[in-house]
């Protein structure tokens, strides 16, 4: 099985519950591998054009000022089968529904501040940490 790469965002729910450490130490005990990761703080605008896909929506707004509240940290990991062993980790977007034991069932308080985004195929995985990260900024992790 190939290496995947996904994206995760520690949204602003988890940076103001100071849960950065304990959420990345899961990840990494998961087998992830953190291969770029900066803190930074969403403009409506760039928080917009990330979630441009939702804008239909009616949930949008209400996402777009969420994760333009505070500050937030992207990260790319990279795992053989990381799409789908990181949406096992993390659970189902609502925490209500998310298995006992994921990041979300554990720390989550609701569908709409919910912790953690999490890439949801190889593809959106690519296009996501394109948005946050140059290649430039991708450090190969051996370890």
């Amino acid at each position: 099985m190939a290496v995947e790469r996904t994206l995760t965002i520690l949204k602003p729910d988890c940076v103001r519950k100071n849960l950065i450490g304990e959420v990345t130490k899961r990840i990494q005990e998961a087998g992830f591998k953190i291969v770029a990761m900066k803190m930074t703080k969403l403009t409506e605008d760039t928080a917009g054009g990330f979630y441009a896909v939702h804008k239909e929506r009616p949930f949008f707004g209400e996402l777009v000022e969420f994760m333009s509240s505070g500050p937030c940290v992207p990260m790319i990991l990279e795992k053989e089968n990381a799409i789908a062993d990181f949406r096992e980790l993390i659970g189902a977007t609502n925490p209500e529904e998310a298995d006992e034991g994921t990041i979300r069932a554990d720390f989550a308080d609701s569908v709409g501040e919910n912790i953690v985004h999490g890439s949801d195929s190889v593809e959106n995985g690519k296009i996501e940490a394109n948005y946050f990260f140059a290649e430039s900024e991708v450090v190969a992790n051996k370890a």
